[in-house]
């Protein structure tokens, strides 16, 4: 790294709260802040205004105050990649599970010559830790390791304060690689549910070409297209709706009983579907809404509890 680098790289250090905030939190420095401090702090410095705690009105508003109230023990189990796999396989079918190939602790502990030809790791904690292999004899095990080191060792819970990942016991699991024929890639279809209802999906596409953005296209639940814009551009070709999407609905809702908020995300791999993962806070409710009124169009579904919910 030059000179010219790190002297840019200091000045924006000095100068850009929200990327200074970050840097600090990522390194462990903002631990000592109460979660309630620290979302005002991010709220603020990552969407340009205040947390109103007292009053939430938009869906990133209330994503905040459900991460300070809604904290049942039970959505550590929902949250972590390995564990949650029992749990949906009792409530909608094993059918529905994508295998577990084998689960560990440490980077170490993984046998790569067992491991089929194509697959992917997967830090059960944390959300960003998944290495995809598509051909183990290019598979770069240095950089593997790496990656997936430091995210064993990340804390997630105090990036963002969602409190289920909390406790989540951080280890790694080994999936088969899947790929539908006729996309030619993993679509994740994400549907959000509020109060048990379904609502609104999202798709997301082109996530495992490095050569493109991924997309994100909103539909309701007509899969008509929303003109929503959150964290990514939608697609310059719509996705068509997937076959099995009637069926992912009815799951979704299953699966969304009796939570305020939830968002059930599945893939449709060769007309079957499998189940993706649950979460509790989209974006983390930190990413804008265009236009911004869909901000307050799922803030006004989302009827939060009365009181705190932590039993």
């Amino acid at each position: 790294m030059n000179k010219k680098t790190v002297f840019q790289k200091i000045k924006s250090f000095l100068l850009d709260d929200k990327l200074r905030f970050s840097y600090l939190t990522e390194l462990g420095f903002t631990r000592i802040m109460s979660d309630e401090a620290h979302l005002k702090k991010e709220y603020y410095l990552t969407l340009g205004k205040k947390l109103d705690l007292d009053n939430p009105v938009s869906f990133n508003e209330k994503i905040q105050w459900l991460k300070l109230h809604d904290r049942k023990p039970f959505y550590t189990t929902l949250v972590d990649k390995f564990e949650v796999k029992k749990y949906v396989a009792s409530v909608i079918g094993e059918e529905y599970i994508i295998p577990t190939i084998g689960v560990w602790e440490k980077f170490s502990d993984i046998d790569f010559e067992t491991l089929p030809n194509q697959f992917v790791l997967k830090c059960t904690h944390d959300s960003g830790g998944l290495l995809i292999c598509k051909d183990k004899r290019n598979f770069d095990l240095k950089s593997a390791k790496k990656k997936i080191e430091h995210c064993l060792r990340r804390k997630y819970y105090y990036i963002h304060r969602e409190w289920p990942y909390k406790d989540v016991v951080p280890r790694i699991i080994a999936e088969p690689y899947i790929e539908d024929k006729k996309t030619g890639e993993l679509r994740d279809y994400k549907f959000f549910a509020f109060n048990g209802e379904v609502k609104v999906v999202f798709v997301a596409t082109g996530r495992q070409n490095p050569d493109m953005e991924t997309t994100f296209d909103f539909f309701d639940m007509d899969y008509k297209h929303l003109d929503i814009v959150n964290g990514h551009p939608n697609a310059e070709i719509i996705p068509e709706k997937p076959k099995n999407f009637e069926k992912m609905k009815e799951l979704a809702k299953v699966l969304a009983k009796d939570i305020p908020h939830i968002r059930v995300d599945f893939y449709e791999v060769n007309e079957k579907i499998y189940f993706g993962e649950l979460t509790f806070s989209h974006w983390s409710g930190m990413v804008p809404f265009e236009p911004v009124e869909w901000d307050y169009i799922l803030g006004s579904w989302l009827e939060l509890p009365k009181e705190n919910i932590e039993g």
